[in-house]
Parts: structure tokens; C-alpha cells; sequence
């Protein structure tokens, strides 16, 4: 932990951008996602991306190594959905530990073999911990607001399942990203300290909420400084938001961050906000150019992007980026 929590002081780090804009470009067909292994699933496999990893890992490798090569620090496995929770869709709950385990090795390959040629700059893995598509603390029955289509404990132990086995892999640091709903989150940190506790060791943790839309609130209701309040029990090397928004848009809720927490600020906003056929059209400059504005504010330690963004979006970050000096992590004001 110490490397990443020392690096964090002297530079901005960059993040990766999207795995999924990527893994388009490919336009894998159904046979290609299910490979020879999985020929003939009994239902369609398409769209599941995680299970890449194990039928396309060329095509995985290939992509953190675009990021890296692109200036990227740090890369996300391919695993936002491997837990038994998300896994169950496509009736493959039986394979969370391999797709964790796999999905991590070949990320820490490529960055150990990007770091190889330029030792000056090591290149760190973060494991990616997605919330799930079910949530803790809203029911889904708009007919019976008691009802909760899963629990903490569930969600406790299908997040301590992808956690052992993200680690197993080699990653440097857990990331709990994309959350919508905190309960959800609580029960991924809550997991992640009985690892740490069982096995007597450190582990960084990355968290990242998402803003769902222009009310500032998350999906279960939170504001920015009430999902910080919420999530300050657990030593963290950085909270942050990601996805949902634009980097513009994004921009009051990281200063809400950056005043009120003395643990790194992470963003990774979209590419711009989707257009009418779900695409995103800001251009790496548009997007850059805004994310500067949060390097001039001193908001973020960790910057990288999210749906939308490809390699040359995470370039022209990665310039911006260079020139600018790291928040300080100290005591923050009270405001």
C-alpha cells in the first residue's frame, strides 16, 4: 500500500477509461463471447463482458495495454459484474472465482510488463468491484415499498468471494465503484475489513459513488457530503465519483469532496453526456479541457474516465494532468 499511498502525494494518477467502449470496437459475435468453452450455452452469453476474460483475454490484455500506453497508472479488471449476484443472469455463478482470479492476472501481466520497460513509472491494477444490479436499500416492487430483493449478508458475502479472489490475482488495490446505493457499498467494505482482519494484511480501497442525475444525489437518495459521511468509518486511499456525468456536470460534487475529506479525490466522469442513440460525443480535447478545471481548483489526486472514453481520451487527461501538482491530503476545513 505504501507505493500507491506515497505516489498519491506527489502526482496526480491517472485511471484508465472505459472497458466497455473499448471491448466495442471489437463487435464480438455471440459465438465469440462464448468461445469453444462455452458452446451452446443454454442462453445467449452476449453482452456479458467479463466473461471475456476467459474466452477473449487477448482482446482484454490488448486494451489495459492501450491505457497504459496512453498514460494510464492505474487499470481496472474486467470484472464490474463478476459476483454471483450479477453472474446468476447468465447462470454463471460457478465461475466468479475464475473470472476474478484470471481477469486480475492478466491485468497485473500486462502492467508489470509495461513496467519492466520504464521502471521510473510503475503501473498498479485496481480490482473492480461493480454494486451489483440489485440494491439493499430500495424495493423494487413500487407495490410493496418493504420489500428488498436482496440483503446485506448476501451481498456481504458475494463481494468477500470477488475480494479473495481479485487478490489472489495480484491486484494492488480493491476499487468499489459505480455506487448507487451505499448499503450496497457497506456491505463490499464490510467484506473487505473481514479479509483484511482474517489475513492480517493491508489492502488500498478505492471507493466511488455515482451522481444518477442533476438532483446531486445518488439513486438511494444521498447527497455528496452524506455519502462521504456515511463511508468515513473506513480507511480509504480515495472516494471519489464516476460514471453518470460528464466531467462538467461532475464538477460541484468533487468539491464537496475535496473540502470536506483527507483521503484522496478520485473522478472518472463520462465522455460528455449520452446523445439521443446512447452514445457519448465529447472528443478527448472537450473532455480534457474540462477536467483541467479541476486540476486548477486542486480537486482530484486520481482522474481517469468512464463510459465514453477510449486510449486517446486517457492521453489527452494524462497531458493535462502532468502539469499540475496533487490535492493535499490534509485535515479538511469545515465549511
Amino acid at each position: 500500500m505504501s507505493e500507491i499511498k506515497e505516489l498519491l502525494t506527489q502526482k496526480i494518477l491517472v485511471l484508465d477509461g472505459a472497458m466497455g467502449t473499448m471491448l466495442q470496437r471489437y463487435q464480438f459475435s455471440e459465438e465469440d463471447f462464448q468461445g469453444e468453452r462455452f458452446k451452446n450455452w443454454q442462453i445467449p452469453v452476449k453482452g456479458n463482458n467479463d466473461l471475456l476474460s476467459l474466452t477473449q483475454p487477448k482482446a482484454i490484455a490488448e486494451i489495459h495495454q492501450k491505457y497504459f500506453e496512453a498514460g494510464a497508472d492505474i487499470v481496472e479488471t474486467n470484472t464490474f459484474s463478476s459476483t454471483t449476484i450479477a453472474m446468476a443472469d447468465y447462470k454463471m455463478e460457478h465461475l466468479v472465482d475464475e473470472l476474478n482470479y484470471e481477469s486480475a492476472k492478466i491485468a497485473k501481466e500486462v502492467a508489470q510488463k509495461i513496467t519492466a520497460q520504464n521502471p521510473a513509472k510503475p503501473r498498479f491494477v485496481a480490482g473492480a468491484m461493480g454494486p451489483t444490479n440489485k440494491t439493499a436499500s430500495i424495493s423494487p416492487d413500487v407495490n410493496n415499498p418493504g420489500f428488498r430483493a436482496i440483503s446485506f449478508d448476501e451481498l456481504r458475502i458475494a463481494y468477500k468471494q470477488q475480494a479473495l479472489a481479485l487478490l489472489k490475482g495480484g491486484v494492488d488495490v480493491l476499487l468499489v465503484e459505480t455506487v448507487f446505493d451505499t448499503l450496497n457499498a457497506k456491505a463490499a467494505l464490510f467484506a473487505i475489513e473481514e479479509i483484511k482482519e482474517e489475513q492480517q494484511i493491508e489492502i488500498p480501497i478505492m471507493l466511488s459513488g455515482t451522481i444518477t442525475d442533476a438532483s446531486g444525489r445518488t439513486l438511494s437518495g444521498q447527497t455528496a457530503e452524506a455519502f462521504l459521511i456515511s463511508v468515513s468509518h473506513i480507511p480509504l486511499l480515495s472516494v471519489g465519483f464516476n460514471c453518470a456525468l460528464g466531467a462538467k456536470q461532475l464538477t460541484p460534487h468533487l468539491e464537496i469532496l475535496a473540502h470536506r475529506t483527507s483521503v484522496g479525490v478520485s473522478a472518472y466522469p463520462n465522455a460528455g453526456l449520452p446523445n439521443a442513440f446512447g452514445e457519448y460525443d465529447e472528443s478527448p480535447e472537450e473532455m480534457a479541457s474540462q477536467i483541467e478545471l479541476y486540476l486548477q481548483k486542486n480537486l482530484v489526486n486520481i482522474i481517469g474516465g468512464c463510459c465514453g472514453t477510449t486510449p486517446e481520451h486517457i492521453h489527452a487527461i494524462a497531458r493535462v494532468a502532468a502539469k499540475y501538482s496533487p490535492r493535499k491530503l490534509e485535515t479538511p476545513r469545515l465549511i
